[in-house]
C-alpha cells in the first residue's frame, strides 16, 4: 500500500519520504505482485508452524524462556547462502566493481536497533505465556494490529480506505472472540499477581512488534529516498539478517546470565520425545520462525506495516485450527465465527487494493522497476 501524505501541509522532507515508499512499492498490485505473493506463503508456513512446534517444546517438558526467546530468530544463518549466491551472480553479470552490500549505513542501525526491539519483544512474549491461556495469550498478541495502525498513522503517515478500517475492526473483533472463548481462568498453579503480570508482558509484547513494522517501513523509505534506488530482495534478505543477528546475540546474553546453556543438556535427557527429538524440534522451530521473520519483512518492504500486521493477525485463526488438528484442542462455534470473520476482513483489505489500483491504473506512475 502507498504513504501518502498531502503535498499542500506536508514538509518538503516527508513529501520526499512519502514518494520514495511509492518508488519502492512495485507498480503491480498486490495480488499480482510476485515477491509480496511469496513474502505471503513464507509468513504462511512460519507462522503455522512455528507457534505449533514451540508449544510442543512447552508441552513436553521444555521450559527456557530465554531459549523459547531465542528460537524465534536464530535462524538467521540460512539467509547467508542466498545473498552469497546472490553477489556471485551479480558479479558475473557486472563490468563494473560490484557492492557486497546494499545496505546503507543508516539502515544498518536501524536495523540493529529493530533487532534489539526483536529480542526484547521475543523475550517479553515468552515470559507471558507461562502465565496465561494460550487463547488470551493470542488475543493479546492480536492487538498489535491495532498498535500498528496507530504508529503507521503517526510514523509513516498511512492512507487508510473504508476496506482497510473494515479489515482492521474484523480481524480485531475475530480475535477477540478467541479470547472471550478462553474463559479468563487463570491456568493451574499461576498466582493473580502472576497472571496479570503475563496480561502486561504480553500486551507490552503486541504493543512493541505494532511499533516495530511500522519503524521498519519508515527505515526503507529514508533509504529509498536517500540512494533514489527500489527495493530489492536482496535488501530485505540483508536486513533481516542483521535483525536477526542482533536479536540472536540480545537472546544469547540472556542465556548466559540465566545458565541455559549449562541446563539445555539436562533438559533434553528428560524431554518427553528424547534427546534427538528435542534437538530436531529446537531446529525446526528455528528454521520456520525465520520464514516467517524474512516473510513479514517482505510484506512490509512490497506492501505496508499495515499489510504485514493483517496478515499476521488473519493467521492466528489458523493456528488455532491447526491446534485443534495436532493438539485435539476443542474447535467450537466462536472459533468457527472467527476464522469466518478474519477471512472476511482478509477479503476486505485484498478488494479494497484491487479497487485502488484499477482506480490509478490510467494515471501515469513514475514508479521504478523492482530488481532482485
Amino acid at each position: 500500500m502507498d504513504v501518502e501524505t498531502p503535498a499542500q501541509t506536508q514538509p518538503l522532507e516527508q513529501q520526499q519520504l512519502a514518494s520514495a515508499a511509492a518508488a519502492g512499492v512495485a507498480a503491480k498490485p498486490l495480488h499480482r505482485n510476485p515477491r509480496l505473493v511469496l513474502s505471503f506463503v513464507l509468513m504462511v508456513v512460519g507462522w503455522a508452524s512455528g507457534p505449533l512446534l514451540l508449544r510442543t517444546y512447552f508441552l513436553h517438558g521444555g521450559n527456557r524462556k530465554w531459549l523459547s526467546s531465542l528460537l524465534q530468530t536464530a535462524g538467521w544463518p540460512l539467509l547467508l547462502a542466498p545473498l552469497t549466491a546472490s553477489f556471485l551472480s551479480r558479479r558475473r553479470c557486472s563490468t563494473n566493481k560490484t557492492p557486497v552490500f546494499f545496505i546503507s549505513p543508516l539502515l544498518l542501525a536501524a536495523s540493529v536497533v529493530v533487532g534489539i526491539m526483536t529480542g526484547l519483544d521475543n523475550l517479553l512474549y515468552a515470559f507471558g505465556l507461562d502465565y496465561l491461556p494460550v487463547s488470551t495469550s493470542s488475543v493479546l498478541m492480536s492487538t498489535q494490529l491495532a498498535f500498528t495502525a496507530g504508529f503507521a498513522l503517526v510514523l509513516v503517515r498511512q492512507r487508510f480506505t473504508a476496506f482497510s478500517v473494515n479489515a482492521v475492526v474484523l480481524l480485531s473483533v475475530g480475535a477477540a472472540m478467541l479470547g472471550m472463548n478462553g474463559g479468563g481462568d487463570r491456568p493451574a498453579g499461576v498466582t493473580r499477581v502472576q497472571y496479570y503480570a503475563g496480561f502486561g508482558l504480553t500486551l507490552g509484547a503486541a504493543a512493541l512488534y505494532g511499533l516495530m513494522l511500522p519503524v521498519i517501513e519508515l527505515s526503507q523509505a529514508r533509504h529509498v529516498a536517500r540512494a533514489r534506488c527500489a527495493v530489492t530482495y536482496t535488501l530485505v534478505m540483508e536486513m533481516q539478517v542483521v535483525i536477526g543477528f542482533s536479536a540472536t546475540v540480545f537472546s544469547i546474553i540472556g542465556m548466559i546470565v540465566n545458565n541455559d546453556f549449562h541446563a539445555i543438556p539436562r533438559e533434553a535427557q528428560e524431554f518427553g520425545l528424547g534427546k534427538a527429538g528435542y534437538y530436531v524440534l529446537l531446529v525446526g522451530a528455528a528454521i520456520m520462525y525465520q520464514l516467517f521473520c524474512l516473510g513479514i519483512m517482505g510484506a512490509v518492504f512490497y506492501g505496508s506495516a499495515l499489510l504485514g500486521g493483517v496478515i499476521m493477525t488473519v493467521l492466528i485463526p489458523v493456528t488455532e485450527v491447526l491446534a485443534v488438528l495436532f493438539f485435539h484442542e476443542p474447535f467450537n462455534g466462536i472459533k468457527g465465527i472467527a476464522v469466518a470473520l478474519s477471512v472476511w476482513g482478509f477479503v476486505s483489505y485484498f478488494y479494497g487494493e484491487i479497487q485502488i489500483h484499477a482506480q490509478s491504473s490510467n494515471k501515469p506512475s513514475n514508479a521504478e522497476k523492482l530488481d532482485l
